[in-house]
């Protein structure tokens, strides 16, 4: 990503955790990222896709922050990003609808997040599911350092067992 892209994706988190994702403009945008609107135009049509591409990106960053880490140090490290993000913490505080909406609109997203999960943290798919989950949980509420450390740790013995074969 050049340089110009990254600083309007890091301008247009600053302006989404002051602001909001509603209450947020292209203008205030440019402006926290100190480029004119044109120059965020170029690269970006609407608010919706600046908000998308910093999702991808977002992603992107914390699926290789996990990759590299044994399962129950990369759960621990995803909670705390997670609870301390900027702009998670202002959807989940004043948005939780738009959060949600970001996070699981539609099946195909959610797969995508899920299989990203299920790879930096070579896992399975149904162990990522619940890994997935829970994260999204810590997200909506962060609880304690301590506390996330600890249930990190847990999920991550459960996560590493085989799936049991379904009972019908």
């Amino acid at each position: 990503m050049n340089r110009t892209r990254r600083g309007l994706l890091d301008g247009a988190a600053r302006a989404f955790a002051a602001s909001g994702l509603r209450r947020a403009t292209m203008q205030s945008i440019a402006t926290a990222a100190g480029v004119a609107k044109a120059t965020l135009y170029n690269h970006f049509r609407t608010k919706d896709e600046v908000a998308r591409v910093l999702l991808a990106t977002e992603l992107d960053r914390l699926t290789a922050l996990a990759a590299g880490l044994p399962l129950e140090q990369a759960l621990a490290a995803l909670a705390d990003e997670c609870a301390g993000h900027a702009v998670l913490r202002r959807l989940a505080e004043t948005e939780p609808e738009l959060l949600g909406g970001l996070l699981g609109a539609g099946p195909e997203r959610w797969a995508d997040i899920v299989a990203r999960l299920a790879a930096a943290l070579r896992v399975d798919d149904e162990a990522a599911e619940l890994a997935a989950r829970w994260l999204l949980g810590v997200v909506l509420q962060p609880g304690r350092s301590w506390l996330r450390h600890r249930a990190a740790a847990r999920l991550a013995v459960v996560l590493a067992e085989p799936a049991a074969p379904p009972a019908y």
